[in-house]
């Protein structure tokens, strides 16, 4: 759909009059699967670009005021709930705005520090109750689900790839990390824990948005930004707050390898700069390994 400031204002003055002079811009560095415009000074409006992701708008608006009093780190906070309508077929949302840059390494004043307030975020998510939580599921592409569900995409691409990875290593390590499952209750995951989803303000960790993938499950595919941002000692610091055993690192590490896998066989002759960072991400995890 062609998601622009003209619907999104249309949207707003139907639905939420109050707000309905308030000024709609896009946002610098928008998402994939939802589309975000800055509403006012205040709030956020944030639209789902397909069907495959509508389901997680109600989710969100049902499970963040819940969360968001027991976490460290600001999240989104719903205040409205659009309606499916003739101009849009989904629910959408109307959220309070935080500030924050994305995170890029330039950002970050200190990583270790970074890393630890990272892991204290994580610890205190899988410390709130799972009552009536939502399970992995085609809502959230099956984070916090079994690791073997990527299985077949895992093997397909590895073997697209001869020649540009090491496929023996990386075979390896992927069949290791399907050698277990989760074995404790199931507890909150993030599910797209990425730095595409953090902010900084003055060289610190601010907030952690976009929970469109949130579940109650296996929280390794959490550690995933392990291997995308962090390394050496801020990646020790990271998993020395964790208190995760090394099989849950190990699908840690799968669901690194999964993700940057896929992502370097779609873009390597498209996208040069994000292959390459795929590749680095592969590269980290077969290191770390």
């Amino acid at each position: 759909m062609n998601i622009d400031t003209a619907l999104v204002s249309k949207l707003v003055h139907s639905q939420f009059p109050k707000w309905a002079r308030l000024p709609v811009k896009p946002v610098e560095l928008d998402g994939w699967d939802n589309r975000t415009f800055r509403l006012g000074d205040r709030m956020s409006v944030r639209l789902p670009s397909g069907q495959a992701y509508s389901g997680q708008v109600i989710k969100e608006h049902e499970w963040l005021p819940i969360l968001a009093s027991h976490l460290p780190l600001s999240i989104p906070v719903p205040l409205a709930l659009g309606d499916p309508s003739d101009d849009f077929p989904w629910h959408w949302s109307v959220n309070r705005w935080i500030e924050g840059e994305n995170v890029t390494p330039d950002h970050i004043d200190d990583l270790n520090q970074f890393a630890t307030e990272l892991a204290h975020f994580l610890n205190a998510l899988h410390q709130i109750d799972i009552d009536g939580g939502p399970l992995p599921g085609d809502h959230n592409f099956f984070r916090g689900g079994a690791l073997l569900t990527y299985d077949t995409e895992t093997r397909n691409t590895i073997a697209a790839l001869p020649g540009r990875i090491d496929s023996r290593v990386v075979t390896a390590i992927w069949e290791t990390a399907l050698d277990s499952n989760w074995q404790g209750k199931p507890i909150w995951v993030h599910g797209d824990f990425s730095t595409e989803n953090l902010l900084v303000r003055k060289g610190c960790l601010n907030a952690v948005i976009d929970f469109g993938s949130m579940a109650i499950g296996d929280p390794a595919c959490d550690l995933t930004i392990a291997w995308t941002l962090l390394s050496g000692k801020s990646r020790e610091s990271f998993r020395a707050v964790l208190p995760l055993d090394e099989a849950t690192w190990q699908r840690g590490r799968g669901w690194a390898l999964w993700k940057g896998l896929i992502t370097f066989l779609e873009y390597e002759d498209s996208n040069p700069d994000k292959a390459q960072r795929a590749l680095n991400v592969i590269n980290e995890v077969i290191a770390d390994s």
